[in-house]
């Protein structure tokens, strides 16, 4: 039998008015994020977010990447961009959680923002930041010259 049935694929993204939160430093970016971020958990398992903003760097939205085990999580490059592409997005900022309280990146932290930036640099779009957050402090790869 011979079937000549080709999938469609159908994207949406629907934005219930325009954002009117302005990420100006990491402070402003770490305050959305702990929005979402579950405080109950901040200190349990690592959660993944990035945040999308649009060029004058108002948000348009933020999605948790991955919800995962007490010391990593894992991240899927290509969820981060299809969202960008999805909401139009001229930059993003990333962030996930240490349970550990050290917030001091490590290696996997630095090569996942690598290569993170490499495919944001290929679909032009900017990484700004990543921040790593425990329940009562955060820290800023653009703030300390890792990007």
């Amino acid at each position: 039998m011979k079937f000549n049935v080709v999938n469609e694929i159908k994207l949406s993204y629907y934005r219930k008015g325009n954002s009117e939160r302005l990420i100006t430093n990491s402070k402003d970016a770490v305050d959305v994020f702990r929005e979402h971020f579950d405080s109950d958990e901040i200190d349990y398992r690592e959660s993944f977010y990035t945040l999308y903003l649009n060029q004058a760097n108002k948000v348009l939205g933020i999605k948790r990447i991955s919800e995962c085990g007490i010391t990593s999580a894992i991240v899927d490059v290509r969820l981060i961009m299809q969202a960008a592409l999805l909401c139009n997005a001229s930059s993003i900022i990333l962030a996930h959680n240490h349970p550990s309280g050290n917030l001091k990146p490590s290696a996997e932290d630095v090569k996942i923002t690598q290569n993170i930036k490499a495919a944001s640099k290929f679909l032009n779009i900017q990484l700004l930041d990543h921040c790593i957050l425990t329940s009562t402090e955060y820290t800023s790869f653009s703030d300390e010259g890792m990007l």
